[in-house]
């Protein structure tokens, strides 16, 4: 059965803070993953993790869980948490573009005016009630606020399933003034909206 909510009353969106670090692992160690074992020891630590050190694939879930708590507790892991009835049901990873590893690589000159929109986890009973359209509002807000000039975010193009779309549906960033800057060799496109 899909729960129902009155949208404005009882779903709060907050930023992530190290104050609210717990209530960040609360939602991975329980419900985020709960239907998508497998990548239950990401914790959105996929795009900091250095391959230098060991590739992707054999960083467990322990080191990925302390690993983001240091990058929580310096903020340079940012986003926002979805609530409903204070409990988390919903995580989008919003995090200055330069403050991630991975994404160096794709940095042009304007790179420290992006803010990067890289995944979503929504819990599973919670999909497809405007959750993730909410957190991503919030985020591009919030980097309006903060002086950004452009949300950036990636799309699969060939996703079909919830957890290919865990960078975010397509569909949504068009719907919400995002338009495609490149298609990419891996299937996904590169999208970009002026704040």
């Amino acid at each position: 059965m899909t729960p129902s909510f009155p949208a404005a009353a009882a779903l709060e969106i907050r930023a992530l803070t190290p104050a609210s670090s717990a209530d960040y692992f609360a939602f991975f160690d329980g419900d985020a993953f709960a239907d998508n074992p497998r990548w239950a020891s990401c914790y959105c630590h996929f795009l900091w993790a250095p391959t230098e050190v060991k590739p992707w694939g054999e960083w467990t879930g322990a080191e990925n869980r302390a690993a983001v708590a240091r990058l929580i507790e310096t903020q340079n892991l940012r986003g926002y948490l979805a609530y409903v009835d204070g409990r988390p049901v919903g995580w989008c990873n919003a995090t200055p573009k330069v403050r991630i590893p991975a994404l160096l690589d794709d940095s042009g000159p304007d790179a420290a005016q992006v803010g990067a929109i890289v995944c979503f986890v929504i819990a599973k009973p919670y999909r497809r009630q405007g959750i993730a359209r909410r957190l991503l509002q919030a985020a591009c807000d919030g980097y309006r606020r903060e002086g950004f000039a452009f949300a950036e975010a990636s799309a699969r193009l060939d996703a079909t399933t919830d957890a290919a779309n865990h960078t975010g549906p397509l569909q949504l960033y068009l719907s919400s003034g995002f338009a495609i800057l490149r298609n990419d060799d891996d299937g996904s496109a590169l999208l970009r909206k002026t704040l």
